[in-house]
């Protein structure tokens, strides 16, 4: 049999087996293309930066805040909910002390992350829910638990996350970056976790797509020989 022949075959039985999957990769491609990473991270949603900190001889010395804590891995210097505060990190975790009165914040209660969720969301939806999660959703998966989960009635269905013990927003999930989410999912082909795009599967799919191409530039070739010995 003529090579052209093997050619046709190995090109129409590789697409049976591949022609889904690079389906799926276009789509997929196509919509991670064209949306924001920006829009997609939800950056139009939350307020993501703090105000700037203004200098005040009032606020308490970092040494007494390090004799207090004697075995603090660092500390910053950051704003919650319009008050100066210090983040304290050291073996036993994370403490917030008011930066002018050194009064120990403790965690985050209800009524804080609600002001933080009101604070920083973007948009004009009321707030639909807010709980305290032990079991994180699909969308926030990898973030430590507990959380604050904050939803508003939007088109879009924005939620977001808040840690109980620093007051920092998390994560900013909506629709679209759910529909992306599910997207990369499939075009990486780890249904499971969604991260490792070094999977089998993948590299299995990629390299029979890779055949595919390799035949189909096969074809392309005994047709163009075809018409030039006409």
């Amino acid at each position: 049999m003529k090579p052209a022949f093997w050619a046709r075959r190995a090109h129409k039985w590789i697409a049976l087996f591949i022609g889904a999957q690079a389906l799926l990769w276009t789509v997929s491609g196509l919509y991670m293309t064209a949306m924001s990473i920006d829009y997609i991270h939800g950056d139009h949603l939350a307020h993501s930066k703090a105000p700037a900190l203004a200098r005040d001889s009032a606020l308490i010395d970092p040494g007494v805040i390090g004799k207090r804590y004697p075995g603090m891995d660092g500390f910053r210097l950051r704003q919650l909910l319009g008050r100066e505060i210090y983040e304290v990190h050291h073996g036993a975790g994370i403490e917030l002390v008011d930066a002018r009165t050194g009064t120990t914040i403790g965690p985050i209660n209800e009524s804080a992350a609600r002001r933080l969720a009101l604070a920083t969301y973007q948009g004009e939806a009321p707030m639909q829910s807010l709980q305290l999660i032990h079991k994180a959703p699909r969308e926030v998966a990898t973030r430590a638990l507990p959380m604050w989960q904050a939803r508003f009635g939007d088109r879009i269905n924005t939620a977001l996350y808040f840690s109980p013990q620093t007051g920092e927003l998390l994560a900013t999930r909506h629709d679209f970056w759910r529909l992306f989410d599910f997207l990369w999912m499939l075009h990486i082909m780890d249904y499971e976790e969604r991260t490792d795009v070094h999977n089998t599967l993948f590299r299995v799919a990629a390299s029979v797509g890779f055949l595919f191409a390799l035949s189909g530039v096969w074809l392309l070739f005994y047709s163009f020989r075809k018409r030039v010995d006409a």
